[in-house]
């Protein structure tokens, strides 16, 4: 591990990333099991929205506060706030994950999606089974430990099954406080992603596209709009 870290190199941030969420096309009214009363679906949002703590402030309150604030709490504070084992954490900590590309987004969260979403019910080859997602751009502010020059001495970094190794850099990153890292996606070659431990580095998250993956002939077809097909993979 102490090899691993000796010499890194610290790459200054200061652009766009890609948060690839699940998320609905068409919105549904959170509200409409508990009456048929479209009066009573208003009056449970109103009453949500005068006694919920608020997340993020927003320099035009009045106007913006409640479309931003969800957007916030989608793109940037959800991982923050509900911790789990990811690839470089054991789940006792949160960690956001971004990519330089659309594409990279993609293939990261179509392995995420089929090979441990799906697997888990074992539904990953049943044809037509279909997901909707939200892609954000994400601004990213900070100085990232670069470990993409370490990848030839440390091909477990992208290890396509086991976590053993990043969850020791993570633990490690964690406990000394560095807001993050960058390393190379284990799912997309030439792709990067970014893990990032530190909310406070990520900011003004802006709807970028909506996507749909759906199980067809033994791979995951993408549309980014209905019947316009992005990707096969």
């Amino acid at each position: 591990m102490d090899e691993l870290f000796n010499g890194l190199t610290v790459t200054d941030v200061h652009d766009d990333v890609y948060r690839n969420i699940v998320s609905l096309r068409v919105s549904e009214d959170l509200y409409d099991d508990l009456s048929v009363n479209p009066d009573a679906w208003k009056a449970a949002v109103d009453l949500e929205i005068a006694t919920k703590q608020h997340t993020y402030t927003s320099h035009q309150p009045v106007i913006a506060r409640p479309f931003e604030e969800a957007d916030y709490n989608d793109a940037i504070e959800y991982p923050f706030r509900h911790w789990s084992s990811t690839r470089y954490s054991n789940g006792s900590y949160g960690v956001w994950y971004g990519t330089d590309t659309l594409k990279t987004s993609i293939y990261e969260t179509v392995h995420h999606w089929r090979s441990n979403l799906l697997k888990d019910v074992n539904w990953q080859d049943i044809e037509g089974v279909e997901v909707d997602r939200k892609v954000y751009l994400v601004r990213c502010e900070a100085a990232l430990l670069d470990f993409r020059p370490k990848i030839h001495t440390h091909p477990a970094l992208i290890d396509a099954e086991s976590y053993h190794l990043t969850h020791q850099v993570g633990a490690r990153i964690h406990h000394d406080g560095h807001p993050g890292l960058i390393s190379q996606s284990a799912r997309c070659k030439g792709g990067d992603v970014y893990a990032v431990l530190n909310q406070r580095v990520l900011s003004n998250p802006r709807q970028f596209c909506y996507l749909s993956y759906r199980i067809e002939n033994g791979s995951v077809t993408i549309e980014r709009k209905p019947s316009e097909v992005l990707l096969h993979i």
